[in-house]
């Protein structure tokens, strides 16, 4: 049996999750699914559109795990 050696591109142990933004964005019930980024925002296609399940969230509180960007549902 020959083992193909392992890529280093294909080596992800080094990936560190994006910095937390300082900023949370506050969101209402009306943008909801919430999506990242925002259709609104100037860098809405920095990286691919992700869902985040904010209303699922015991703190209501939710960050891209693309961007970092902190998202906060108003009660």
């Amino acid at each position: 049996m020959r083992v193909i050696p392992s890529k280093p591109a294909l080596d992800t142990s080094d990936i560190k999750p994006p910095p937390r933004s300082p900023e949370v964005v506050v969101v209402g019930r009306r943008d909801l699914p919430l999506s990242c980024p925002l259709p609104g925002h100037e860098v809405w296609n920095l990286h691919p559109r992700v869902y985040l399940p904010i209303e699922d969230t015991p703190t209501g509180e939710v960050t891209c795990p693309y961007c970092g960007a902190r998202y906060r549902l108003e009660r």
